[in-house]
């Protein structure tokens, strides 16, 4: 039986070995690193560690129809530690996520994610399990104020010394190369480094007509574009949106209340492809409609008192009304059948002249109406065919053009705008109302976050909405309430850094250790909120994680390093302390399984045999009915291994170290080919 790797991919093996298949030629050996170990008190032993890497000159000659000499200067975004920054994106981690029940809500039946951790090691460990599986990822990284260094634990943050050394501004000796030194281009490029591998990997995870939603302000917005231009490409780029927040009457030139949202498409082909437009329902429509629908009841059915009621009621709305946008529907109209529909009286005129030319009878006093002076919009046939549908409105004689009725319930969607206007305070109003004064600062608001998730996810209510710079949970508590209002099944996944709060503020003397802490209660609140005040039938619940180092014991040793007596701690590969719970989640990372599937635990070989309730026998996994079954006990009798086989799940794990012999081995895989031949079956 194979083992399982239980690290995260290596994406530069992978890259590695593509190139190979296609330039073998470029493939070299190269040192990666050593190990030194201290065996006795005079003698060390060193490992040396070599792989597969490229040779970069003969790969550049590869692929050039010339003698390559030096770097092609070509348009591109680059600052000091992007090369590193993309080797942290590529680089592997031994990490896991371990499941915590006690900060979770409906663990078990739940399909929300909620991860505290670094969101770099996070995207790394979730790009296999949610590889192109993700609609819509929504971030609202931290805003680059020109501190020092950000609180993400990324060694990218250099200090002004090691920056000017960097980016070339200083010698060796720290003796100054230019007249002007550019010490706040680091700023720049702490942020640059810390948000490059984290978007580069991102990318794995959206789905091919999925989107990507990225928040930021001035400070940053130029070069977040052109980051995202580079990694996701500038085709894709569909609007950058202005969120106009509020006014600052403080400020010396202009009041800067906006933000800004990017936002690109992984791939705008296949949007298109599928047909997908993003529309939204015009505010107000119900409204009007009612409106309309009153006056005529209220007229006695008297076409012309009815509409000089609706005109009425126009003119009492406040001029910042909702219903605004639509003040040009404003007939109703008296034909049998709909009487009190709203509609505006759209222009008939052929459009830039040129348009057919007939005599039209006016319905009443069988006179050639009025012809518009660039022809009619209709051809003859079909102006008849909408006359006798009681789309065409005319005048009270034939002096007046007649026009179409556009009814308002046929167009009450429509595009929506790049500039929009939502007061921020209202957000932290509303955080304040769920968990008190103080207790985090600048939340987004859940309810524009709402509007923009629902016309991404319109034609998808079961989408994967994934956003790891989590905050205080604004786009849970969106997903939720958009599944409340439609019905939807949406699924969040939020990551958050472990970052502990202030001792000084309003959430630390709350009891909120951390920012994750604080998010977690925030999901908790609101979902009973939406629940209590709807009555909908949602998922509120979340898995919650947390990331830690790897479930696998260091059992790497040099062979003149282990006495006798010492072969017996290394025999287990699992570190102490470790559940089978948290070996089982580390494995579906591993083996490319989605976190929310649903998890059932058999008891094999107690008195009851098989069981689900029975505590006795040994304990074994089923994942997602079968995708997975999973034994991590020490010792693993043949009858466990029979009872799971089967089962025929497509995978099957075991420990190890419960096998004690090559026989015993050998022998389950024998059962697995008898019983259920499809099976992968491998050990940690």
């Amino acid at each position: 039986m194979d083992r399982l790797a239980m690290t995260s991919p290596d994406l530069v093996a992978q890259n590695i070995n593509k190139v190979a298949e296609l330039f073998p030629s470029v493939v070299t050996e190269m040192l990666t690193c050593t190990h030194t170990h201290t065996h006795t008190h005079t003698h060390t032993h060193t490992l040396s560690c070599y792989r597969h890497g490229i040779d970069f000159d003969l790969l550049r000659q590869e692929l050039s129809d010339h003698v390559v000499e030096g770097p092609q200067e070509r348009y591109q975004l680059d600052w000091p530690g992007k090369r590193e920054a993309l080797f942290a994106a590529n680089a592997p981690i031994a990490k896991t996520l371990r499941p915590d029940r006690a900060e979770s809500v409906n663990f078990d039946t739940t399909k929300n994610i909620f991860i505290e951790g670094d969101n770099l090691d996070a995207l790394k460990l979730l790009q296999e399990s949610y590889l192109g599986k993700v609609k819509l990822i929504y971030i609202d990284p931290p805003y680059n104020t020109g501190s020092d260094r950000f609180v993400y634990p990324d060694n990218y943050a250099a200090d002004t010394a090691a920056y000017l050394a960097h980016s070339g501004q200083v010698n060796d000796t720290g003796a100054r190369l230019t007249t002007n030194l550019d010490s706040n281009g680091r700023y720049h490029s702490d942020w640059l480094s810390m948000m490059y591998p984290r978007l580069k990997i991102s990318k794995n995870i959206l789905a091919d007509d999925g989107v990507l939603i990225a928040a930021i302000d001035d400070n940053e917005y130029a070069n977040l574009k052109t980051l995202l231009d580079e990694l996701l490409g500038a085709d894709n780029h569909i609007a950058t949106v202005v969120w106009q927040g509020g006014r600052k009457n403080d400020s010396r030139y202009v009041s800067v209340g906006h933000d800004y949202m990017v936002i690109y498409a992984s791939n705008q082909v296949a949007l298109a492809d599928g047909g997908v437009r993003w529309r939204e329902k015009k505010e107000a429509v119900d409204e009007i409609t009612a409106a309309g629908k009153s006056a005529w009841e209220r007229s006695g059915g008297d076409p012309s008192k009815a509409n000089e009621l609706f005109r009425a009621w126009w003119k009492a709305l406040a001029p910042t009304h909702p219903a605004q946008q639509s003040k040009h529907y404003n007939r109703v109209d008296d034909t049998t059948g709909c009487p009190g529909r709203v509609f505006f009286p759209d222009n008939l005129s052929w459009p830039g002249g040129g348009g057919p030319s007939y005599p039209l009878l006016h319905p009443t006093t069988s006179r050639p109406v009025a012809e518009p002076t660039r022809g009619w919009l209709l051809q003859p046939a079909r102006m008849q065919e909408e006359i006798e549908n009681g789309r065409i409105h005319f005048g009270p004689d034939e002096s007046k053009v007649p026009t179409y009725k556009r009814y308002l319930d046929e167009t009450d969607s429509q595009v929506v705008d790049s500039v929009f206007y939502k007061d921020r305070r209202a957000a932290n109003k509303n955080l304040r109302a769920l968990l008190g004064s103080g207790i985090f600062d600048f939340p987004k608001d859940e309810t524009v976050l709402s509007r923009w998730f629902d016309l991404v996810t319109q034609s998808d209510p079961t989408a994967v909405i994934c956003d790891f710079f989590g905050g205080s949970g604004s786009t849970a508590h969106a997903v939720m309430n958009m599944n409340a209002a439609d019905g939807g099944a949406r699924q969040f996944v939020l990551v958050q850094l472990d970052e502990p709060t202030d001792a000084k503020s309003n959430a630390a003397k709350a009891g909120y250790a951390t920012i994750g802490a604080v998010a977690r209660e925030r999901i908790r609140r609101a979902g009973a909120k939406i629940v209590a005040e709807t009555g909908a039938v949602i998922d509120t619940g979340f898995r919650a994680f947390t990331i830690d180092t790897t479930n696998m014991a260091d059992t790497l040793r040099a062979a003149d390093e282990l006495n006798q007596s010492d072969v017996s701690l290394f025999e287990d590969s699992v570190k102490e302390g470790r559940t089978s719970e948290d070996i089982l989640f580390q494995v579906m990372l591993d083996w490319g399984l989605m976190l929310d599937l649903p998890i059932e635990v058999l008891h094999v070989g107690g008195d009851t045999g098989v069981s689900t309730g029975s505590t006795a026998g040994v304990e074994v996994h089923v994942v997602d009915d079968g995708a997975l079954v999973a034994c991590f006990a020490q010792d693993v009798s043949p009858a466990v291994v029979d009872a799971m086989a089967r089962l025929r799940p497509l995978r099957a794990v075991f420990r190890d170290s419960a096998f004690h012999t090559d026989a015993e081995r050998i022998n389950v895989e024998q059962v697995f080919a008898q019983q259920s031949p499809d099976t992968k079956v491998k050990t940690i």
